[in-house]
């Protein structure tokens, strides 16, 4: 079994936005993943205001969860009490709703790697220790 690949909003407003200057890089990696690509609806929101400021038509996103692209396999209300313990260890940083979703999505998905941008990944760990393993560019 492969590892799950959870995605967070950047590669997916790369995908979808050509002036982004990692699209071709995002676009050649999501050409070898097997989807479904995990996420969660706070990644979504991200990515839709991500998109709609660069005037790409959002509802691309919601066309990718139709079809099975991506799966939103999280639920905010179950998972609030070690999104408040991640959100308050990174406070320095600071981590947004949607990483911290994610982080926790890589605890639950323990054979995983995150496709990220976002460089804050370095820094994160989960299950307040282990390196998370990522797919990005850096």
């Amino acid at each position: 079994m492969s590892a799950v690949v959870i995605i967070d909003s950047g590669p997916l407003v790369a995908r979808y936005c050509e002036s982004e200057g990692t699209h071709a890089w995002v676009r050649k990696q999501m050409a070898r993943l097997v989807p479904p690509l995990v996420t969660c609806e706070a990644v979504l929101t991200e990515t839709c205001f991500l998109l709609a400021r660069e005037r790409v038509n959002p509802v691309r996103i919601a066309l990718a969860v139709k079809t099975g692209f991506l799966k939103v396999d999280f639920e905010i209300s179950n998972e609030a009490a070690a999104l408040e313990l991640l959100m308050s260890r990174y406070a320095d940083t600071p981590m947004s709703l949607a990483d911290a979703c994610l982080v926790r999505l890589s605890e639950l998905h323990k054979d995983c790697r995150v496709f990220t941008l976002d460089r804050h990944f370095k820094n994160y760990r989960r299950y307040g220790r282990s390196v998370i393993p990522v797919l990005s560019p850096w």
